[in-house]
């Protein structure tokens, strides 16, 4: 299955860094995000990828064109530097369309405009580019299939530090207490889709807005609930977070490492 990569934002929250690159370029280790979300779905066997880009689109394409594997594979080095020898390879069996989609355009308008891209797909993956995650995305695609939904994504539970409240019209509260005792969910951008989207998407729309609700009233919109490993690179705090966890060698969503 292709996977849709939307790599096009401009990064607000993350200022400290999308002043100068897009937010998928954004580094984990010796690597940027976009770059770890895309040997994870490579681990499960889709290596097939368009990438929609907008703001700072030329410094995504470079980064590819200039890709040093060296730079996260072992390797030996000889001949004072002349010769070098990969021991393994990333991204060598990758295929990396790359689409202009538009400096202000939303998802929906993204997706419309790589549409030409995913004509022999029946089938597809989309993802926001800014999120990691361990969901298995080979049990999502199965239950995808079997419910014969037309898109599905990951629904999971935000972080602890935030807190549900009820509250009465007067605002009065009447309960009180944290995320991970609330049935509440949110979307998690991991999205399994059929061809069938583009038919409930009009020009000018945001995907998961007014598409998304036309396929909830018609009964083929779904969930994968994940209760595992799931963080977005939303804020420079995050970034903070996501290097001590490299440093730490603690990356739950490298499942390729398992």
């Amino acid at each position: 299955m292709k996977v849709v990569l939307f790599c096009g934002g401009l990064g607000t929250r993350l200022r400290e860094h999308s002043d100068t690159i897009p937010k998928p370029l954004v580094g984990i280790g010796f690597r940027p995000i976009v770059w770890h979300l895309m040997r994870y779905y490579a681990h499960y066997g889709h290596k097939d990828f368009v990438l929609c880009l907008g703001y700072r689109g030329d410094m995504v394409r470079e980064f590819f064109l200039n890709y040093n594997e060296a730079l996260s594979n072992d390797f030996v080095l000889s001949e004072g530097g002349r010769k070098v020898e990969l021991m393994s390879k990333d991204i060598s069996d990758w295929r990396i369309t790359f689409v202009e989609t538009g400096l202000h355009a939303n998802l929906g308008q993204r997706l419309l405009a790589a549409r030409k891209y995913l004509r022999d797909e029946p089938e597809f993956l989309a993802n926001y580019s800014d999120g990691l995650s361990d969901v298995p995305i080979d049990r999502m695609i199965e239950d995808f299939r079997r419910k014969d939904y037309t898109a599905s994504f990951v629904a999971i539970k935000p972080a602890q530090s935030f807190h549900v409240v009820q509250a009465a019209d007067d605002g009065l509260v009447q309960a009180i207490g944290p995320m991970d005792g609330s049935p509440l969910r949110i979307n998690g951008g991991f999205f399994v889709m059929k061809q069938e989207i583009f038919d409930s998407i009009q020009p000018g729309e945001e995907l998961v807005e007014q598409p998304f609700r036309r396929l909830a009233a018609a009964g083929k919109l779904g969930t994968w609930r994940h209760d595992g490993f799931w963080k977005a690179m939303d804020t420079f705090k995050d970034k903070i977070e996501f290097d001590r966890m490299d440093a730490r060698g603690q990356c739950p969503w490298m499942v390729w490492n398992r």
